[in-house]
């Protein structure tokens, strides 16, 4: 098969999601967006139609399972169906983040495994593989029965703290205990210790006092390190204790930027120097401030998309080497 036919032979469709990161990975892959129409009856209902052919192409869809949350996954399932209904060769879903993803337990009686639930619908409407990035837990990978590959942002984190000049005298902060083997992942990058902000029982806020920090942080800047950011208040009570503990500059980092509610504007009011974030979950510009960075994970998606397109190894993006 000739280049120009094996280019041909991959397809990618961005739905509503995230147009922008969609664009992005295109781009990167020198290839055009799929034409796909999507449209809405006056009750609510989607309707898609896929404008070319895709008979046995590769075909890889990216959107994320982001506000609004059921309208997003709703259009994954039909899409879905009408590549597998269009004679699909392969149906690959790029899923930047995997919404339901904090229900992968039963933490009281009687509850539902949404992320399970999930992942069943995604195999039972078709779904060949899923592509995805920094999932709340890693363990959701074994909810699927097909190929899932879980790429990480943090060397893209990472490298942005470097070249911002970000490594001497820097702690990295894990802002409960939940999130301590991820804090740990980037400190080992960045060569810096860690700390952990240590919720005490009964605590109901981010200004009641019972706060503390667990390691050295005074006279420190520091990088509180999240996998995402909904409300912010965690992020509020990380910056306020930190702060009473003398640090210096404190900077917010997490991959999925979800911005609910007021975490926007209690963020931009708060003591961070600067909220870093990437583009998995796309930021509108009425959301966008100052203090948010946003970082484009377009070209590890890109550089995955063509490995599996080409049916070669993805290990090489879970080995980089970085070095401050």
């Amino acid at each position: 098969m000739s280049e120009k036919q094996a280019e041909e032979s991959l397809k990618l469709f961005a739905l509503n999601s995230n147009q922008e990161l969609a664009g992005n990975v295109a781009q990167e892959l020198g290839v055009p967006l799929g034409k796909v129409s999507v449209n809405h009856f006056s009750d609510g209902e989607i309707q898609i139609s896929i404008n070319e052919s895709i008979r046995g192409d590769d075909v890889f869809v990216i959107q994320s399972i982001s506000d609004p949350v059921n309208e997003n996954f709703m259009e994954l399932m039909i899409m879905i169906d009408a590549l597998r209904r269009s004679s699909a060769g392969t149906i690959n879903l790029v899923i930047p983040y995997y919404g339901y993803a904090r229900a992968d337990r039963k933490a009281r009686p009687r509850e539902p495994i949404t992320a399970k639930l999930i992942a069943n619908f995604l195999e039972l409407v078709g779904a060949d593989r899923v592509v995805t990035m920094d999932l709340h837990a890693g363990q959701l990978q074994g909810f699927f029965n097909i190929p899932v590959d879980h790429l990480l942002a943090i060397f893209v984190q990472a490298e942005y703290f470097v070249k911002k000049g970000i490594t001497n005298d820097v702690v990295v902060v894990a802002p409960d205990h939940n999130g301590v083997k991820i804090a740990r992942n980037l400190a080992t990058l960045l060569k810096a210790p860690l700390a952990i902000v240590d919720k005490r029982e009964g605590s109901t806020g981010h200004e009641d006092g019972n706060l503390t920090i667990i390691g050295d942080v005074k006279g420190r800047r520091c990088i509180v390190f999240d996998d995402l950011i909904d409300t912010g208040e965690k992020m509020m009570g990380a910056v306020c204790s930190l702060k009473n503990a003398g640090a210096t500059d404190v900077y917010a980092c997490a991959t999925h930027p979800i911005f609910s509610n007021e975490a926007v504007e209690k963020l931009q009011n708060s003591d961070y120097t600067e909220i870093v974030v990437t583009d998995t979950v796309e930021v509108p510009d009425t959301k966008k401030t100052a203090k948010i960075k946003v970082l484009s994970v377009a070209p590890t998606f890109a550089k995955a998309i063509d490995l599996i397109f080409h049916n070669r190894s993805v290990d090489s993006l879970f080995n980089k080497k970085h070095t401050v």
